[in-house]
């Protein structure tokens, strides 16, 4: 967790400014109010981090850029977050770069009756998403 060294300082300082519990930020990102305070726990192991759609969430609903929260100190990054398994060409042509992003991105395209099941998923009780994953083995 290399660009999340102090990202559980730094979500206690944005949400202590914000005035926001940990609940408030649980329900910006879905997920329970455990998981919050796990990601702010000074104990190393008891600390979890977020994923990247909770990062991004919390990002979008306290207007607060990615690079307040993530550690891009090193000067060898230059600014760039390195996150693996996202390569998707190995082209320096930029042509052949986008036709093969645009074909991953067709690969991984949800289905408009998968994009369905996702907002039901979304909008629902913590509880009821506890069971489904219990339906699905999770």
């Amino acid at each position: 967790m290399r660009y999340l060294q102090t990202f559980n300082r730094r979500l206690r300082q944005i949400r202590e400014a914000g005035h926001l519990s940990r609940e408030d930020v649980a329900r910006m990102c879905g997920v329970d109010e455990a998981r919050v305070s796990s990601w702010e726990a000074s104990d190393t192991r008891r600390r979890s981090y977020p994923g990247v759609a909770e990062l991004l969430d919390v990002c979008i609903h306290t207007e607060t850029p990615l690079e307040s929260l993530v550690d891009l100190e090193d000067s060898a990054d230059n600014g760039q977050l390195e996150l693996p398994g996202l390569a998707f060409s190995n082209s320096d042509d930029l042509g052949v770069a986008l036709a093969e992003l645009e074909k991953e991105l067709s690969r991984v395209q949800l289905s408009e009756e998968e994009l369905e099941l996702l907002r039901r998923f979304r909008k629902t009780s913590g509880e009821n998403r506890r069971m489904i994953l219990q339906i699905l083995g999770r």
